[in-house]
């Protein structure tokens, strides 16, 4: 469940970040929607923008919401009672020392 919300939250990221690259710039900005005609005719420019604000809104909201669910999930599967502090003070399991490095013997010709 955590990775389907994770993926659309990605999406969401991508959408949003897309959506503000394509609003009509109005200080220096991309604005790569922006300019005469939007879609070849369409729409009108003022519609377009509103358009695109209100996806933009909407795409910010359903990001919030997943940041949120995906911060409950988290808290309730590290919400066992050991700490990570505890985890510290188990002995270590032995080490295997590895085997030595033995060279080729040279080839001769």
């Amino acid at each position: 469940m955590s990775a389907v919300l994770l993926v659309i939250h990605m999406i969401l990221a991508a959408a949003i970040i897309g959506l503000v690259l394509l609003q009509r710039s109005e200080g220096g900005g991309l604005g790569i929607g922006g300019g005469g005609g939007g879609m070849g005719g369409f729409a009108s420019p003022q519609s377009t923008a509103n358009l695109l604000t209100r996806a933009t809104w909407v795409c910010v909201a359903c990001f919030f919401a997943t940041s949120l669910i995906l911060g409950i999930m988290a808290g309730h599967v590290t919400s066992s009672k050991t700490s990570i502090l505890d985890k510290l003070d188990a002995p270590v399991a032995a080490e295997t020392k590895p085997a030595p490095i033995v060279p080729a013997a040279p080839v001769t010709e």
